[in-house]
């Protein structure tokens, strides 16, 4: 009997160690996402899976999941820590320098002119004119970005990695 359990158990093993190592990655690497809204139109039509990365290095542009207390945000980054960031006339400008805004849809709002810490990033949506993002919410700390994403993997015919 003894041996019967031994058995079964090394003939389960491999099944076991399969599921340990899909949620160990699911957990602490990569997991889907779905998006949800229409903030980040054009780049983002509301309806796509992606997969999001939570141990990439975050870099102006990127695209970010941010866990508020309500929801979960995807948004885009323009401030890194220590930046001052600042939008005029529907211009961005970060450490006085106007920059290129290639992912704006609608007129971007004016935002007085802060100073990010250390550990903060100045996040916004790609459609300006519905998103909430840190015109509304602030700026966002970097634990409670969950990771960037760039690579949709549903629907099918937009398969890949997202352009910058």
């Amino acid at each position: 009997m003894k041996e019967k359990i031994i058995k079964n158990i090394k003939e389960l093993m491999p099944y076991i160690i399969i599921l340990l190592v899909i949620a160990f990655v699911r957990t602490f690497i990569i997991t889907p996402i779905k998006v949800n809204g229409s903030s980040m139109f054009q780049t983002l039509n509301g309806k796509e899976y992606m997969l999001l990365n939570k141990l990439g290095h975050i870099d102006r542009y990127d695209i970010v999941v941010v866990d508020t207390k309500d929801d979960e945000l995807i948004k885009r980054v323009y401030g890194l820590p220590g930046e001052k960031i600042a939008i005029q006339n529907s211009n961005i400008y970060i450490n006085d320098k106007k920059i290129e805004d290639k992912y704006a849809y609608g007129n971007t709002n004016s935002y007085d002119a802060i100073t990010l810490k250390e550990d903060e990033y100045f996040v916004l949506g790609d459609n300006r004119l519905v998103s909430l993002d840190s015109r509304t919410i602030g700026p966002v700390k970097k634990k409670n970005i969950k990771g960037t994403t760039d690579f949709i993997i549903y629907p099918f015919n937009r398969f890949g990695i997202l352009k910058k």
